[in-house]
C-alpha cells in the first residue's frame, strides 16, 4: 500500500465486504477505482468488474455464472444486479453497462434513499444517494434509473436469498425427523 498526498490509501488489491458501498470508477494513473466503504475510502489498482469478478469467485461462483442465473431468474438483462455474495447479503448493481468506463457499482444494503437533484451550477448532476451512514454520492443517473435498479436488485435478493433459507428450514426439519 502507498499513500498519496491528502492520506489517500492507495492499494494493489481490495477484496468486497459486507461495509462495501459502492465502486465508482476514476481516470488516475495511480488507480482505477475508488472503493467507498462505511468508515473509510480506498483507491485501488483494478477496475471495478475486475474487483466485482473476484468477490463473485470468492463467493462461490463467476461473475458471468451469477449473471446468468440473475438473467434466467429474474428477466433483466441490462445492467444486471449481481448477488456478488449472498451468503453475506452482497448484492450490487451497476448504474451503467458494467463494460462502460463510467458504470459505478452500489452496493444495496447501504442505500437509504435517493434523491433528484437540479442546480444550474452541476448541470451533469440528476440526483444524489444517500446511504445509510450519511455519506451523499452525487451521480449523473436519474432517479428513475436508479429506482429501477434499486427495484431490479431486490428482486434478485428476493430470488437468491429466499431459496437458502428454504433450503435451510428444509433441512433443519428434515435433521429432526427420523
Amino acid at each position: 500500500m502507498s499513500v498519496l498526498s491528502k492520506n489517500k490509501k492507495v492499494v494493489d488489491y481490495y477484496e468486497i465486504n459486507p461495509s462495501t458501498m459502492a465502486l465508482l470508477s476514476v481516470a488516475n494513473i495511480d488507480y482505477d477505482v475508488n472503493v467507498l466503504e462505511q468508515q473509510q475510502e480506498f483507491f485501488v489498482r483494478k477496475r471495478p468488474i475486475h474487483l466485482i469478478q473476484s468477490a463473485c469467485l470468492d463467493g462461490g461462483s463467476t461473475y458471468e455464472g451469477r449473471r446468468l442465473a440473475v438473467i434466467h431468474q429474474t428477466g433483466s438483462k441490462q445492467k444486471v444486479p449481481i448477488p456478488v455474495d449472498p451468503l453475506h447479503h452482497i448484492f450490487a448493481f451497476p448504474t451503467l453497462s458494467p463494460r462502460t468506463y463510467e458504470c459505478k457499482w452500489i452496493f444495496y444494503h447501504h442505500v437509504h434513499s435517493i434523491q433528484a437533484h437540479r442546480s444550474p451550477e452541476e448541470p451533469s448532476i440528476q440526483s444524489i444517494i444517500t446511504f445509510k451512514n450519511g455519506h451523499q454520492l452525487p451521480m449523473n443517473e436519474t432517479t428513475y434509473i436508479l429506482e429501477k435498479q434499486m427495484q431490479r436488485t431486490a428482486m434478485c435478493i428476493l430470488r437468491f436469498t429466499n431459496p437458502l433459507q428454504e433450503s435451510q428450514l428444509l433441512h433443519k426439519k428434515g435433521a429432526g425427523t427420523s
